[in-house]
Parts: structure tokens; C-alpha cells; sequence
């Protein structure tokens, strides 16, 4: 499969977990409910790098990616703490919109911190992800 195959199944999983959260807060602090999700996305991850043999880790593991990853994982877990909380005070078909406003922070950043070149069609889309957050939202 290509990235984009990746991707797209990657919006299928992320608008599922959208309800199965919704469903899953009911009744259960937010925080409880994050380290549920957590512990299930580590033990399904680890299950995938033990059935393909990927354990092995590069000779030298340089402290920049690493650290990178690190601060991934942080941010990572403050989004899905903070998803979960929202989730459980309000519709998913309200908060999953406005979490996708992750894209246009996304394009955002990586043309401020990655240098990626900006263009007329990335600055019309991130109108229009706004322009639908808020038809949504209000």
C-alpha cells in the first residue's frame, strides 16, 4: 500500500475512534479512559513489530530523532487527554470537526518549522478545512 492508501485508511481509523471514544467516555473519567486507549495502542503496536520482526533497532540511535519522537509521544498524549475530555463534554460530530483543525496547524507548522513551500491550493484548502470547522461548530 502507498502513502496515500495509509492515509486515507489512516482518516477511516480516526473518524472510527471518534465514536468508539464517545462511546467509551460514558461514564468513565476522561484521564482513565486516555490510559485505556494508550496501553491498547501500545500492546496493538507491539503486537505488529513482533509479527513482522521489526524489534531491531538502528546501530546508533541519534539523540535529535529520539528526542523528536519523545516530544511526539508527549504531544500525542496531551491531544488525546485533552480529545477525550471534549469528547465526553460534547457530540462527536462536534469535537471530531473541530479536531481536525490538527491539518491546517499541521500545514501551518510545516511551512514555518519544516520550510515545506507554501501554494495557493494549500492556502485554499486550509481556508476551506476552516471555512467547514465553522459551519460545523456554529
Amino acid at each position: 500500500m502507498n502513502w496515500l492508501g495509509f492515509a486515507l485508511a489512516s482518516a477511516f481509523f480516526a473518524g472510527l475512534t471518534a465514536i468508539l471514544g464517545k462511546l467509551g467516555v460514558e461514564g468513565m473519567n476522561s484521564n482513565l479512559a486516555t490510559l485505556i486507549r494508550t496501553v491498547v495502542v501500545l500492546l496493538v503496536s507491539a503486537g505488529i513489530v513482533t509479527l513482522r520482526n521489526q524489534w531491531q533497532l538502528p546501530q546508533h540511535i541519534a539523540a535529535k530523532p529520539f528526542t523528536f519522537l519523545i516530544l511526539s509521544g508527549i504531544a500525542t498524549g496531551l491531544s488525546w487527554l485533552c480529545y477525550y475530555r471534549a469528547l465526553q463534554l460534547a457530540p462527536a460530530s462536534w469535537v471530531a470537526p473541530i479536531d481536525k483543525l490538527s491539518v491546517v496547524v499541521a500545514i501551518i507548522l510545516g511551512v514555518l518549522i519544516l520550510g515545506e513551500p507554501i501554494s495557493m491550493k494549500l492556502i485554499i484548502g486550509s481556508l476551506l478545512i476552516i471555512s467547514g470547522v465553522l459551519v460545523l461548530a456554529l
